[in-house]
């Protein structure tokens, strides 16, 4: 029997009905109650592709779930990495990094401006090595904050400066799951595989470098002169642990095997070994953190990391099984066909604008929860940048970029700005820094867009997918497809 087309009561804008759902789930608890759970986001998607179901015609049922079985079955290869880098997460949170370079802060003498700075430096690498950015908020504000703040380190500028680390290693990080969310969306056209994340990690390095080179110097400019006060160089000690820098071994290990190979799988059991050994032989480690039982419960760093992306892994399935709703009745390939049909699209610089405009609104109506906005818009990215011929390397590196620049930076919308205002809370030398002072200073998320805007107008770093998924720049491109055109043309003619 021929499957019926999944068609709803009202037109296919009521497709839009579990993304809409979805959506209300995100306002509530991240910017009305705000409360930061992705279990909460998770239950949204759930409900809203339970809702969406109630409104398909009479007969399509059945057509409707097998839709959203083949939008989650592309999420798989996402959800498997996301379960095994989690382990190698909670690894490197296990070890207390952030306390080795609070030790190397104290050795170094630094205060002021400079901390600032190298507080952004520090939290940039500890959000790199753990790829959760949201975790490194919590980690890192509690140590490095206060001390800062009585080291001479303006409060506002400090606070973004920690916000704006998070942000970094989140943006660059290979194992983030905003980097495998921007990868795993993005497809070839010649061999259908998405777009694997050294590839995207190594393209996106110039972007990312520019505009944390940039963020430093300003953090160090404008991040001192607070007048200081006494007890920092207690509080320092009782952080500071230095063999937890050993840990950056494993962590180098892991970046150079995963951008040099692109072998994600094989980069994190490489890191895991390694990591596990040093930490064990230096004493940071312990065998219970690895793996135990406490009070007859798995524990370690193995079973917490799998299951702390559990909430992101369901997150991806259930935002990707609406995608496949969308597809399925048609939604996203008229939403796809208007936008790339606007007077925007008649450039591929335009219609990397219309990109940069997407994803950026999706990420601000998302409050700042980029790993959502990313898998939402990753689709109609997709086909806008396979249309204009682009390489999946440029399209999920637009797409990552715009994400963390304005999508996380309005003040009272996003997450991270919220997260950076309530962790300067709680100290009595210092008053608490409101969700504006901290928007102001995330310089890191102003870069990231003033660096791919500037490639956007001037077509640095644009590559274009030739025939066998190569990058090409766009005279190769063009010359290709030229090409191309003279074959169809002999072929209607023969």
């Amino acid at each position: 029997m021929k499957q019926m087309k999944l068609a709803f009561k009202g037109g296919y804008l009521t497709a839009y009905v579990p993304i809409v759902v979805f959506l209300i789930f995100c306002i509530y608890y991240f910017v009305i109650i705000k409360a930061f759970e992705m279990h909460a986001l998770a239950m949204g998607a759930l409900i809203g592709l339970l809702i969406g179901a109630l409104f398909v015609q009479k007969g399509v049922a059945d057509t409707y779930w097998e839709a959203v079985y083949k939008g989650a079955k592309d999420a798989i290869p996402v959800v498997m990495l996301l379960l095994v880098i989690g382990m190698f997460s909670e690894m490197i949170k296990a070890s207390n990094l952030s306390g080795g370079f609070v030790y190397l802060a104290t050795q170094m003498n630094i205060s002021g401006g400079l901390y600032t700075a190298m507080t952004f430096l520090f939290v940039s690498l500890i959000a790199t090595a753990t790829g959760s950015s949201i975790g490194s908020l919590f980690t890192c504000f509690p140590i490095f904050y206060p001390a800062g703040v009585l080291l001479g380190s303006q409060p506002a500028v400090l606070a973004g400066a920690i916000v704006s680390g998070a942000v970094f290693g989140d943006n660059l990080a290979p194992i983030s799951d905003t980097t495998i969310i921007s990868a795993g969306t993005q497809y070839y056209k010649h061999h259908k595989r998405t777009a694997d994340v050294g590839g995207a990690v190594r393209t996106r390095l110039k972007y990312s470098l520019i505009s944390g080179a940039v963020a430093f110097l300003l953090f160090m400019l404008v991040g001192g002169g607070y007048q200081p006060g006494e007890g920092a160089a207690e509080m320092l000690v009782q952080f500071s642990d230095p063999r937890a820098l050993l840990m950056l071994l494993p962590v180098a290990l892991m970046l150079i095997v995963s951008v040099r190979t692109g072998d994600m799988y094989l980069a994190i059991t490489l890191g895991l070994v390694a990591g596990s050994g040093i930490g064990l032989l230096s004493g940071v480690l312990i065998p219970a953190d690895i793996l135990s039982v406490v009070d007859g419960s798995p524990s370690g760093f193995l079973v917490d990391g799998v299951g702390g992306m559990m909430s992101t892994c369901i997150l991806v399935l259930s935002v990707y099984g609406i995608m496949g709703v969308l597809e399925a009745s048609g939604a996203l390939d008229r939403l796809t066909d208007g936008i790339y049909q606007s007077k925007l699209c008649d450039t591929v610089a335009g219609t990397e604008v219309a990109m940069m405009l997407g994803i950026i609104l999706t990420s601000i109506i998302f409050g700042g929860v980029t790993s959502a906005s990313m898998t939402t818009f990753g689709k109609v990215q997709n086909e806008l940048g396979q249309r204009a011929g682009l390489h999946p390397y440029r399209r999920a590196n637009l797409l990552d970029g715009f994400a963390n620049s304005l999508g996380v930076a309005v003040p009272f919308l996003s997450v991270f700005i919220f997260l950076g205002s309530q962790l300067t809370q709680g100290y009595d030398f210092v008053s608490a820094v409101s969700v504006v002072g901290v928007s102001k200073y995330i310089f890191h998320c102003y870069g990231l867009f003033a660096v791919f805007f500037a490639s956007i107008l001037t077509g640095w770093g644009r590559k274009f997918e030739g025939p066998k998924g190569e990058a090409l720049t766009q005279q190769e491109y063009e010359a290709y497809m030229g090409d191309v055109k003279a074959r169809e043309q002999l072929e209607v003619v023969k």
